[in-house]
């Protein structure tokens, strides 16, 4: 059963479910914007989200704990010095997913997940 659990298990152990969010989270950082399967941009919203707030502190600590998370120097350094500042002031909601339809494949719901403006 999963009363109470708050994240999607995507169907892979942690280690590997871990790796796909970094990577989506990576990518949405560096593009601003990346096509994915609903489910997985769910998850990735939550992870985005809480990393932009973390970095909204700009400490030695709250690049440390991005750090967990993206796991490169360089793109660190582009969230404190590129994303971040657009969100200084925004309370929340810095992303948004928009749904795009059935991948042709195998019918998997698909959707954009952006960074807002």
């Amino acid at each position: 059963m999963r009363h109470r659990r708050k994240n999607k298990k995507l169907g892979r152990p942690t280690d590997q479910r871990l790796a796909v969010l970094r990577e989506l989270v990576s990518a949405l950082m560096v593009e601003g914007k990346i096509e994915t399967t609903e489910a997985r941009a769910r998850e990735a919203r939550r992870l985005a989200e809480r990393i932009i707030t973390i970095a909204k502190k700009d400490t030695l600590h709250a690049r440390r704990e991005v750090r967990k998370v993206l796991r490169h120097e360089g793109l660190v350094k582009h969230v404190f010095d590129e994303v971040m500042p657009a969100y200084r002031e925004r309370k929340g909601g810095y992303t948004r997913v928009v749904r795009l339809g059935r991948r042709q494949g195998d019918g998997a719901s698909m959707a954009m997940l952006e960074l807002v403006e």
